[in-house]
């Protein structure tokens, strides 16, 4: 493609464009040339990504080349290098006409988006452009950290503190070869994402965290998630420098709400408690190693190696200081539980009750990271220091500008003026948490408190970010209309500013107000009607007419999940949900992480599935789906909206933040506009809807129907605020049978004029370009691949199945498919891995066979068919059952832990001892389960060891090794700890549990001494076999012949079973199935299966065995005779 001129700039493009890509690139340059900020809006499928980079990029460019040109001229005195280009011609703009300019003043890029997920598709949107800048992507430890240490630290900020004690002490190898690796020609000459830098980091051992920081300091363009920008602290840890900076806000329909919330924050009564608490530990602690006798000075040398420089004293002044607070906010009477509010100034003085002001914050916020760091430094024990760290970060944010001398009162009534104090009871579950010791925190006596500091005006974080001294803030996204109010919440001036149209034709979208569902009833989501049985009825009968027609995937958005929740059950109750499960299998979207993955995955199956009719897939708006999911092509061919989603009225966040509003509409001043209470109000519903709205249509030749099926759409005011791109092809019809019949026309001429693509795997040499998809797929206007000629309309469907959540996005799975061809595969954040998929050493050790079982078991899932993946995760239990109980059950899972089907784990090629073992069977352990459950099995084996009471050690075992099916094995690894005449025992219990047994043999209730006893006497019994030869078959003879009577061969023992050296996971069904190995140590045959219902069939080789082992005791005792 030839390069294009856009205002004097030539800009690099993949494709030819088209006019609105046009129209957005000359945008961005005119934003950029002339200083000044920009908001753009650009539906789903115009390649707004890529648009921006190519701009942004070229322009950059243009800049350098103007001030080389200059540098020229100045050398040459005046005379014309090219008489035919005269410097003139080279441009001013750029460079700002006759101002000095030097290479350092040429601006940096700053790319920022939501999350790392979608600044990883944005890399790969850059990869496939002709640009190659010095790029830096920076992340937090979390996503980039690869120190096992630090890694296995649950808390985030555990593993900060962590982190910067082992950098401090160089104790950190990764850290160490950073200054090193920072030279090298594969990290300069690649574009590289946080998945590749993770990489590389563990191909060089290196620590990728302070490899970005590094390159942070020579890169042209620089990504980073909206939080690292507009929250001080962090732009403080990263050393964020702003001055003269492009910021590029991508999917900026989420920066409004961001804004706000990185400069509020609610602090607990359960915060407070735990602070106070952790500040206890550490005061008696340090109390009583200072009274034993002899030691105070062994003790001041201990606390200062640890990081500790506070003497008791200093950590009781910050117990009271946490105490005086916890009264202060406690102090407060709440009338008729509504709350007390206050101005935004009133922090500081509830705050100086505590005595905390601008003179003592320095010394306190020193103290806190001093106790937090040493208390997180503590091997072996475990203190929560969660609340500790949110205070400290509260004093920042509270008190992170200094006032100037003499007028601390107006600087703090200019820099509250945008934030309101609310006092209210605390109602969580999280009181139940609160200590009971009375004298640490005054809380527990009765219900506390909740500390609110809420920001209502995202112009505040907006402003901080032009007195920094940007050059221009480009908001950017799908979503963002109406412009004029979005703009008047910023509070800063857009004077360049655009809404594109779609490149969509006229036939490939349908969109339909309908008001009343095929029984007359008219359908709404108002307060008052929502629950209704005639409307939720009415709404049933509605999806299941609209899943006749539309088809393969169809999405449904309620409101809220209670909404959504409600109504389910009332279908299910009523048979409405078994007329959808018949048409379309229902998926619901739950609200746990944990379970989400699995449910985009089966319903992306049931889909492909050409033997079904697709599949409805239930989400909320501003849920994960409705934000963060790309329902390309067949994923999506009808996107139905029960409802407007409007905040809850009675919050009183929501109460606050529209007081706010018409009372800086009555103060207005200066011509700046600010919305009212209710046009913000009405605006967050209109948001939420558009959100959901642009999954349908993801790229040029895509298709789909929009039904919006509440009555209040018909109204003026919400039709006004729905997309551009919409409102021309927006219908109503007061009859639902036109509805339908109007749209199942649609759709036949649809498919006719656009037939599905096939299901075939991208050629592995196909152009990346010509494949590529815009990144930022969390929202309406992301993917952009399509939006350029040649259009990828085939892309999504070539995919395979992600396996988390940023993979449901057509750039990642692209990725997936080419490394796959180049015989890579996609980096997995934050774990270990080995460079070469391919020519990775074997695992030896049981960590390394869990994690790398894990990744396989992932990769091969990818070639099941759609239907075993899916496997019943569309039932309507998937929400109301696995989803309940694994939020219960809470915390975080480090690995995943899953046994092979048909193949128990042989045993390991390396004779490990049984110490070994168990050493590396505890260390699983406590990599899949939190440290408080890790001490509770710990303590119940030196119970059991101490006491052999085998009921107590199982009642610990099961209530944390059943809940979830992917730790069940280490459920019956733990067999090995068990007391030989409890073995049976435990591995019937095993079984009945999780259907698979330990492997038991008769011989493993042997004790030591009748091993060693039976050893001596075989050693007898083969003597006198050898003198006198029997007609009797030997033991081999007899095993043999019963292996041809029987197809059922004994099951391996427990550390047979075990084998890290070649056992790989693949998950899935095994939990059904029993698996065996034969004598020779083969897979077994599918008649080796047994499932849990079967009794386990005794082994005629081990009756063989067993006969011997009677012989050997009767010859002892006729010997001994």
């Amino acid at each position: 493609m030839p390069p294009i001129t856009f205002k004097g700039v030539t800009v690099e493009f993949p494709f030819e464009p088209y006019e609105c890509q046009k129209d957005y690139m000359t945008k961005v340059i005119e934003c950029l040339q002339n200083k000044v900020n920009g908001i753009l809006e650009s539906p789903t499928g115009t390649g707004k990504t890529l648009c921006l980079l190519c701009a942004t990029l070229a322009w950059r460019d243009y800049f350098k080349d103007t001030i080389s040109a200059r540098k020229i001229a100045e050398k040459l005195g005046g005379e014309e290098l090219f008489p035919d280009r005269p410097l003139s011609s080279w441009g001013t703009a750029a460079t700002d006409g006759n101002t000095p300019t030097y290479y350092t003043d040429i601006p940096k890029i700053i790319y920022a988006t939501r999350t790392h997920s979608q600044l990883t598709q944005v890399v790969g949107e850059l990869k496939n452009t002709s640009y190659r800048p010095k790029v830096c992507v920076l992340g937090s430890r979390e996503q980039l950290c690869i120190n096992p240490d630090v890694m296995r630290q649950e808390s985030n900020h555990i593993k900060v503190h962590m982190c910067r004690a082992k950098v401090s002490t160089r104790s950190c190898i990764f850290y160490n070869n950073v200054e090193e690796k920072s030279t090298d020609k594969e990290l300069a000459n690649s574009i590289m994402d946080v998945e590749d830098l993770v990489k590389f980091g563990n191909k060089g051992r290196v620590c990728p965290y302070y490899l970005s920081r590094n390159l942070k300091q020579q890169a042209d363009i620089i990504f980073m998630p909206y939080n690292y920008l507009l929250d001080h602290k962090s732009r403080k840890a990263h050393s964020i420098e702003l001055n003269g900076a492009v910021i590029i806000f991508d999917e900026a329909h989420n920066v409004e709400k961001m804004c706000e919330e990185s400069t509020s924050f609610d602090l607990t009564p359960y915060d407070m408690t735990t602070a106070i608490k952790a500040v206890d530990n550490l005061l008696v602690e340090q109390a009583r190693d200072a009274g034993k006798e002899g030691v105070n000075e062994d003790f001041n040398v201990d606390s200062l190696n640890s990081g500790l420089k506070l003497d008791i004293t200093s950590i009781a002044k910050i117990k009271q200081i946490l105490l005086d607070l916890e009264a202060a906010i406690d102090s407060f009477e709440i009338p008729d539980g509504k709350g007390v509010t206050k101005p935004g100034s009133f922090i500081y003085e509830l705050f100086q009750r505590a005595q905390l002001t601008f003179v003592t914050k320095a010394a306190i916020l020193e103290a806190l990271e001093q106790i937090v760091g040493y208390l997180a430094g503590r091997p072996g024990i475990f203190h929560n220091t969660s609340g500790l760290q949110k205070l400290a970060d509260i004093i920042e944010l509270v008190f992170c500008a200094e006032p100037p001398e003499g007028s601390a009162g107006k600087h703090i009534a200019d820099n509250t003026k945008e934030f309101k104090v609310h006092i209210h009871r605390d109602t969580s579950h999280n009181r139940k948490k609160q200590a009971v010791d009375v004298w640490a925190s005054s809380s527990s006596k009765k219900q506390g408190n909740i500390l609110s500091y809420w920001c209502f005006c995202p112009g505040f974080s907006m402003k901080e970010l032009v007195r920094q001294g940007v050059r221009s803030i480009i908001l950017t996204s799908g979503t963002l209309s109406p412009l004029s109010s979005f703009t008047s919440e910023m509070q800063i001036p857009f004077p360049v500013r655009l809404e594109n149209p779609h490149v969509i034709q006229r036939d490939q979208i349908f969109v339909s107000v309908v008001d009343r569902g095929p029984d007359g009833v008219q359908l709404s989501s108002a307060f008052d009607r929502r629950f209704v049985p005639e409307n939720m009825a009415s709404l049933g009968n509605t999806i299941v007419n609209l899943g006749r027609v539309v088809p393969h995937g169809l999405l449904v958005f309620f409101p809220s999940y209670p909404v959504m929740d409600k109504t389910i059950e009332f279908w299910r109750a009523n048979g409405h949900a078994d007329r959808i499960e018949k048409l379309k299998p229902m998926f619901v979207e739950p609200r746990g992480k944990g379970t989400f993955t699995e449910v985009m995955d089966a319903y992306y199956s049931k889909v492909d599935d050409r033997e079904t009719k697709g599949g409805s897939f239930f989400a909320v708006c501003r849920g994960k789906a409705s934000e963060g999911l790309d329902f390309a092509d067949t994923y999506g061919r009808g996107v139905v909206i029960t409802g407007l989603p409007f905040p809850p009225m009675m919050d009183p966040k929501v109460i606050l933040k529209m007081q706010y509003l018409d009372e800086m509409c009555r103060k207005a001043l200066g011509g700046v506009r600010y919305l009212s209470g209710q046009e913000w109000y009405r605006q967050q519903a209109s948001r939420a809807v558009n959100q959901a709205i642009g999954r349908v249509i993801r790229h040029c030749s895509d298709y789909g129907a929009i039904f919006l099926c509440d009555h209040r759409f018909k109204s003026a005011d919400a039709r006004s605020q729905l997309p551009s791109w919409v409102k021309p092809h927006l219908r109503s019809d007061e009859k639902f049978g036109n509805v339908v019949r109007d749209v199942a026309q649609f759709f036949r001429v649809a498919q006719k004029l656009r037939p599905p693509p096939e299901k075939k795997a991208v050629a592995a040499g196909r152009s990346g370009a010509a494949w590529s998809s815009e990144a930022g797929a969390s929202s309406s206007g992301s993917p952009s691949g399509g939006s350029h000629r040649p259009c990828p309309t085939l892309l999504s469907s070539f995919m395979p199945k992600a396996k988390a959540l940023d993979s449901h996005v057509p750039s990642l799975k692209k990725r997936r498919l080419d490394d796959q061809a180049t015989g890579g595969g996609t980096a997995r954040l934050c774990i270990q891995y080995e460079a070469d998929m391919d020519d990775r050493r074997k695992p030896t050790g049981l960590l390394d066979a869990l994690e790398d079982s894990d990744r396989t078991r992932r990769d091969d899932r990818d070639h099941l068919p759609g239907e075993e993946k899916a496997s019943r995760l569309s039932t309507l239990s998937l929400q109301h059952d696995k989803r309940l109980d694994d939020e219960s059950r809470g915390g975080r899972r480090k690995i995943r832990l899953v046994q092979e089907p048909n193949k128990m784990l042989p045993q390991s090629s390396q004779e490990e001892t049984k110490a070994e073992k168990a050493k590396l069977l505890i260390a699983a352990m406590k990599r899949s389960l939190s440290q408080v459950n890790s001490h509770k099995i710990l303590e119940a084996l030196q119970t059991y060891k101490r006491t052999d009471d085998l009921d107590q050690l199982l009642l610990v075992l099961v209530e944390l090794f059943t809940k979830d099916a992917n730790t069940h094995i280490l459920l019956r690894e733990f067999y090995q700890f068990i007391q030989p005449h409890h073995k049976k025992r435990y591995d019937e219990t095993c079984r009945e549990l999780t259907g698979i047994g330990c492997g038991y043999k008769p011989e493993h209730s042997l004790s030591k001494a009748q091993k060693d006893k039976l050893m001596h006497q075989s050693d007898t019994s083969v003597l006198i076999r050898s003198v006198h030869v029997s007609d009797t078959p030997s033991y081999e003879e007899r095993a043999a012949k019963a292996e041809k009577q029987t197809s059922l061969a004994a099951p391996a023992s427990s550390h047979d079973q075990l084998n890290t050296s070649a056992f790989l996971n693949k998950g899935g069904s095994h939990l059904f199935h029993l698996g065996t190995s034969n004598a020779n140590g083969e897979p077994p045959s599918r008649k080796t299966v047994v499932t849990p219902g079967q009794p386990m069939q005794k082994s005629k080789v081990y009756s063989a065995f067993i006969a011997d082992v009677k012989n050997a005791f009767e010859r002892k005792s006729l010997n001994g005779c």
